[in-house]
């Protein structure tokens, strides 16, 4: 029995330059044995402060994707993790599938993203309606409703935070995001769902669901337990939601 870090599997992760979050939250879950390799996509200009300024957000992902996962894939991972999500909603459910397709053409390996981790985990939890959140702008809302809807959800709300810059998105104190959960809370909507991968939500999430009686989804939760479930680990993990605990 080997004690080696990522003796039972590696994880390349793809994170843009500007996220602070998503390796903190994956590393502080502790899973035994389960490594990870940070690809980093450069963003050299992280202003997102309305629809224009997100469009060339996404551009700047785009044109640095292939470097990222290049130098990910030099860790010899065994499975490849979105640690962003936006561009993961574009274009609905297809342009979700041609991602994924892309990915694995790329790599030839296994492919995690955080549109389809919180379809799977919704379908899990038995949630329909669902009200959801982002630190986006409207545009990418737009996006991520779509995605929902043609994936057979009911969205009963959707809104986002409006960050002005990619780094902002790491600041918003939890204040703030339990009153964004308060807006769009509602009894027709059977889950929360976050989106945004440099949301520190994890924690908060946890805690919001015990208080609110129905499962509050963090897109980091949702998108490491679907890499888990998919590549066989059956690891339950406490403190990040109902989701990596029960399921």
């Amino acid at each position: 029995m080997t004690n080696a870090v990522g003796h039972r599997a590696v994880f390349g992760v793809i994170v843009p330059s500007t996220n602070t979050v998503v390796e903190h939250d994956y590393w502080r879950a502790a899973i035994p044995g389960i490594a990870y390799r940070a690809g980093s996509m450069y963003i050299p200009n992280p202003v997102m402060g309305d629809d224009k300024d997100f469009q060339g957000l996404l551009g700047q992902i785009r044109a640095s994707i292939d470097t990222a996962v290049r130098d990910a894939l030099t860790a010899e991972p065994d499975r490849m993790v979105m640690g962003m999500s936006a561009e993961t909603f574009w274009g609905g459910v297809q342009g979700n599938a041609a991602f994924e397709q892309r990915l694995r053409d790329r790599t030839g390996l296994p492919v995690t993203t955080g549109a389809s981790s919180c379809r799977a985990a919704l379908r899990e939890l038995g949630c329909r309606r669902i009200a959801v959140f982002s630190p986006y702008q409207p545009i990418a809302d737009r996006e991520v409703g779509r995605y929902f809807t043609e994936a057979g959800f009911e969205v009963t709300a959707i809104t986002g935070l409006r960050c002005p810059t990619a780094m902002d998105i790491a600041r918003v104190p939890d204040d703030r995001l339990r009153e964004m959960v308060a807006e769009i809370d509602s009894a027709d909507a059977e889950a929360i769902v976050q989106v945004g991968t440099n949301l520190s939500f994890v924690a908060l999430a946890d805690r919001l669901e015990a208080e609110l009686g129905k499962p509050v989804i963090a897109i980091n939760s949702a998108t490491l337990w679907h890499a888990l479930r998919e590549h066989g680990f059956d690891d339950r993990i406490a403190g990040a939601g109902q989701l990596l605990r029960e399921h």
